[in-house]
C-alpha cells in the first residue's frame, strides 16, 4: 500500500502478507535497504499520519466524498468527449492515450507526451502508464509493447476541492482540442532501472 494515496502521508506504507516464509525474506531485504525492521522506515509522525489515514479512509461518508470528487471529474471529462476509461475508478481517473493521440505510434510514447503536454498546459503533474512503465524484454532489450497506454490522474485525499477538478478538466480539454499538433516523444536518456521514473525526453 502506498500511503500517499488514502493515508495522505509525505513517505511511505506497508507491505502486506500472509506467507510467513516471504515475510522473512522481505524483512532481511529491509535490513539492507531502510534499516532494522522495528525502526518502520518512517518517523513516528508519519506512522502516526499513516494510521489516521487509514481510520478515515474506511469512513463511509468520507470514502462517498472522495468517490464522488473523483466521479466529478470524470464525468466532465466524458460530457466534453475526452477518451477515458469505465467505470470510473475510486482513486483517480484514467485517460486512453491511444485514443486520444490515435495519430502516434506506440514508440513515441503517446501516454508520456499526453502527460508532458498537460503538465506544460496547467502544471497538473500525471502518471504514465504504457510502453515507458512496461519497460525492456530483459531477453532481447527491446521495448515491451502493452496493450494499454494509459494516464492516470491520481487524487490524493482531502486536498483538492471541486474548483481543482474543474481546472484538470479545462486543461485536458484544451490539450485535446489540439491533439494534433503533439508529435510525441523521443527518449534520450534511460535508467537501468524504474525507466518511468528517471528517463527523459525531447519533443519529436
Amino acid at each position: 500500500m502506498s500511503a500517499k494515496k488514502d493515508a495522505l502521508v509525505n513517505i511511505g506504507g506497508f507491505l502486506a502478507m500472509n506467507d510467513f516464509d516471504i515475510y522473512e525474506e522481505a524483512r532481511n531485504l529491509v535490513v539492507v535497504y531502510e534499516g532494522l525492521h522495528t525502526y518502520g522506515g518512517l518517523a513516528g509522525r508519519d506512522m502516526e499520519a499513516i494510521a489516521i489515514g487509514i481510520g478515515e479512509s474506511v469512513n463511509d461518508d468520507h470514502i462517498r466524498a472522495r468517490i464522488g470528487q473523483v466521479e466529478y471529474l470524470g464525468d466532465m471529462l466524458i460530457n466534453a468527449g475526452i477518451p477515458v476509461v469505465r467505470p470510473i475508478g475510486g482513486h483517480g481517473v484514467f485517460l486512453n492515450a491511444r485514443k486520444f493521440l490515435p495519430h502516434l505510434e506506440q514508440t513515441a510514447f503517446p501516454a508520456q507526451a499526453l502527460a508532458a503536454e498537460i503538465y506544460v498546459d496547467s502544471g497538473v503533474r500525471s502518471m504514465e502508464r504504457g510502453i515507458v512503465s512496461a519497460g525492456r524484454n530483459k531477453d532481447t532489450g527491446e521495448h515491451n509493447f502493452p496493450n494499454l497506454e494509459l494516464v492516470r490522474l491520481t487524487i490524493p485525499r482531502r486536498v483538492y476541492t471541486q474548483a481543482h477538478m474543474e481546472v484538470i478538466a479545462e486543461s485536458i480539454e484544451s490539450v485535446f482540442a489540439n491533439r494534433e499538433n503533439i508529435n510525441g516523444l523521443k527518449m534520450i536518456y534511460e535508467p537501468k532501472y524504474l525507466r518511468f521514473f528517471q528517463a527523459r525526453f525531447e519533443k519529436l
